[in-house]
């Protein structure tokens, strides 16, 4: 196995209430809390011989922040922009300054949802969308990633 500076690097961003998943509307959501999912996506990403950093924050600056640092230290960005998906420009443009795959990624499909859940500000920059399939997007997610990013 490659050390980390050698191993592609994925950064996996959730927003705004998501860290209230376990306790959220768990027959929308699910049961698992965001800390199980991100141990998945960890073990995950180890196991197709790359890392992850998950993160999270209610406050759109912060995840903007992240995307910034990605720009020089990730190969991939998975983001679940949660509400932020329907309202920020700041992570849309932040998005545009990466020129590594992006997966957008919803854990319900928001099509059968509140109409204005049905507006994307970041599914035009994004390289793939999952949606509909609870956790198991993430997990979807990542082996994307890992297909995408392969070297040699």
């Amino acid at each position: 196995m490659q050390d980390d500076k050698e191993r592609p690097q994925v950064l996996v961003l959730h927003g705004p209430n998501l860290d209230m998943l376990g306790q959220r509307e768990p027959s929308l959501y699910g049961s698992a809390t965001l800390d199980q999912i991100d141990a998945e996506i960890k073990d995950t990403a180890q196991r197709l011989d790359m890392g992850a950093d998950c993160f999270q924050s209610n406050y759109e600056g912060a995840l903007v922040e992240k995307l910034h640092e990605a720009i020089e230290h990730y190969d991939a960005v998975i983001i679940n922009p949660a509400a932020f998906t329907h309202t920020s420009v700041a992570i849309r443009d932040a998005l545009l300054m990466l020129d590594v795959p992006i997966i957008e990624v919803h854990l319900s499909n928001i099509y059968k949802r509140e109409s204005f859940r049905h507006v994307s500000y970041v599914a035009d920059v994004a390289t793939a969308r999952v949606a509909g399939f609870g956790k198991r997007g993430y997990i979807m997610a990542v082996e994307a990633v890992a297909k995408m990013v392969k070297r040699g």
